[in-house]
């Protein structure tokens, strides 16, 4: 499920009295929220364009909560109402793509104001390397075959955790490392992130790099993200 539709089910809820009219801020974020979303899902999807921002699913989903839940506090409205808003909102910048005669430049211009605003409330993660991507899809096929054998999510983990580290290892080669070298900095990469991840589960904390970036580094060279933001 893409990050639009989890940020309208996340907002469902009963509809209850009008709601207070919104401020220029509360439409300018609104709108923010919509670019961010229809942004994040061209990029699940592939579309060229959109590769070259950030990469924005979990950080717009942060972003959007924020805001939904500031208009709220703010207006007095409903999640059904603020849905609505968002609805509106993502109807309105599809209108103005469409009817744009450069929809990209539209799109740019949208985002010259969204990415700022974006990275105030929602700093972005360090991007991990390689070698930390590898050991992250692994733990993380592990996880998932613990629990659901080798089921497609497993498989696909499966699959990624092998590209990233047959790509780390032809890194490591091309810096002069022989294969039993890189064997032990990918183990104690694995062993040093897992002994991380069960020291922030114990304190209710995720992790603190950008997971999303390492299906970007897994992925083909040309649908890998172009701006390094």
């Amino acid at each position: 499920m893409n990050l639009l539709a989890l940020l309208l089910l996340a907002l469902s809820q009963p509809t209850a009295s009008p709601p207070e009219p919104l401020d220029e801020i509360q439409r300018r974020d609104l709108s923010c929220v919509a670019v961010l979303a229809i942004t994040a899902s061209e990029q699940e999807s592939g579309v060229e364009s959109a590769l070259d921002y950030p990469l924005l699913s979990e950080r717009g989903a942060s972003y959007a909560a924020q805001v939904g839940q500031r208009i709220m506090d703010e207006t007095g409205r409903t999640r059904e109402q603020v849905r609505e808003d968002i609805l509106a909102a993502v109807a309105e910048q599809q209108a103005i793509a469409r009817d744009a005669a450069d929809p990209d430049q539209a799109v740019r211009k949208e985002m010259a104001t969204c990415l700022p605003l974006l990275d105030a409330a929602v700093p972005p993660k360090p991007k991990p390397d390689l070698t930390q991507c590898a050991g992250m899809l692994q733990l993380a096929y592990d996880e998932v075959y613990k629990r659901e054998g080798l089921s497609k999510t497993a498989q696909d983990l499966k699959t990624l955790a092998a590209v990233l580290d047959s790509r780390a290892r032809d890194e490591m080669r091309a810096e002069g490392l022989s294969g039993q070298e890189s064997d032990i900095i990918l183990t104690r990469s694995r062993e040093a992130m897992l002994a991380d991840a069960r020291r922030r589960e114990a304190q209710g904390q995720g992790s603190n790099l950008d997971f999303d970036h390492c299906f970007f580094l897994a992925a083909p060279k040309e649908k890998q993200p172009r701006n390094d933001h």
